[in-house]
């Protein structure tokens, strides 16, 4: 079956440009995507045609592309690509990247998307009850670390670690960095904790994946249950995503930083909810209110979107946003990042969703590449 649907592919890929309807066309499955053609969903077909097929034939590490409209699938490729799997050791770079032959029905490393989906599980509990207020200070959720308490961390509220401001040194960049160091932590909220505050918080953004490990900690203690249980069934089993992982580290700690592992198709699922403020077939899984508020730029994360793009980059609850042309003026869109190029990106006016999936982790190269994908995608949508 994986060979057929290989065949498949490669054959629509390489089909002239006059057969654009047939390029890279979205497969069939019981997963509950209804499938549509490029014309009927208002992009110029053959214009996608050409940028999918030469990605398809490019030297890029790009694994997977899905392109869902007004909540049906247009496009879907997949190919084969070097990839190092966080599966491979939670911490530690495998000593080699095996080739994968990727497809519909292949997880993905999605990396830092799961902070995203972290966010999402906090307006959860957020609209069972659980948690009453965004500035509840942290600290009053870890009453056994009295002895770290000061003005400074005081000041630290929810709302500060969704929106990494909460102002701890933190650095996750060249290695051994912060991140790194919180896998090996036996008490990996302390380790956080401790850090020094170095701004007031709200004022700095600052990437910092220890603030996402104490609000799926936080998602535990409110709802009384595992955050990755919480996840299961508040969230992917009424999306209808069976096929997911969460990767452990070496002490059977689930990362929520930086371990999911989903298929394209169920990543678009979750673009899809968003831009249905929080709603999937009718039902209501998310509070529309905790979606846009999300989504609402509220800090500059102090650099411009890659590819010479004009605009600046902003930061909601674990979500980034962002602008692109269309029809000569700009339209923002929202979305998940993960190393390594893994993306959700949403585009509210379009009512677009563009996935990727990709394996050059900690290239900043690929982030570029993949970010004005979008922008190039985009310009094929004709109305």
């Amino acid at each position: 079956m994986k060979l057929l649907l290989r065949l498949c592919f490669c054959l629509s890929i390489t089909m002239p440009v006059a057969h654009a309807a047939t390029c890279a066309a979205p497969f069939k499955q019981a997963d509950g995507w209804e499938l549509a053609a490029p014309e009927a969903s208002g992009f110029n077909a053959n214009a996608l045609c050409v940028t999918l097929t030469a990605l398809a034939q490019g030297k890029d590490n790009i694994h997977g592309i899905v392109v869902e409209r007004h909540g049906k699938l247009v496009a879907e490729m997949y190919r084969s690509g070097k990839d190092r799997s966080i599966r491979r050791g939670l911490g530690v770079w495998p000593p080699f990247a095996p080739t994968v032959e990727f497809g519909p029905d292949t997880l993905h490393d999605v990396r830092s998307i799961g902070k995203s989906v972290i966010s999402l599980l906090v307006g959860i509990e957020k609209q069972h009850g659980r948690i009453s207020t965004l500035a509840t200070p942290v600290l009053d959720y870890y009453p056994e670390y009295h002895d770290l308490r000061s003005p400074q961390l005081d000041a630290i509220h929810l709302e500060h670690l969704l929106t990494m401001s909460g102002g701890w040194k933190w650095d996750e960049g060249a290695q051994p960095n912060n991140e790194l160091r919180l896998f090996w932590k036996t008490d990996q909220l302390r380790y956080v904790l401790e850090r020094p505050v170095v701004a007031p918080p709200g004022t700095v953004w600052n990437y910092n994946g220890g603030g996402t490990t104490i609000l799926a900690d936080i998602v535990t203690r409110v709802s009384g249950q595992p955050w990755i249980e919480v996840a299961r069934k508040e969230l992917f089993e009424p999306l209808g995503i069976v096929q997911w992982e969460w990767v452990t580290d070496l002490r059977g700690r689930p990362a929520p930083f930086a371990g999911l592992r989903l298929r394209p198709r169920d990543m678009a699922k979750i673009g899809r909810l968003m831009l249905n403020h929080g709603r999937w077939n009718g039902q209501q899984i998310v509070a529309e209110e905790w979606v846009d508020e999300s989504l609402k730029p509220r800090l500059s994360v102090g650099f411009r979107s890659p590819g010479n793009q004009p605009d600046e980059l902003h930061y909601g609850y674990q979500w980034w946003d962002g602008t692109a042309a269309w029809h000569g003026r700009r339209t923002p869109w929202s979305a998940a990042f993960g190393n390594g190029g893994q993306r959700i990106f949403i585009v509210p006016e379009l009512d677009l969703t563009v996935v990727i999936t990709a394996g050059d982790y900690g290239s900043d190269a690929m982030g570029a590449k993949v970010n004005q994908l979008l922008h190039t995608l985009i310009a094929t949508v004709s109305d």
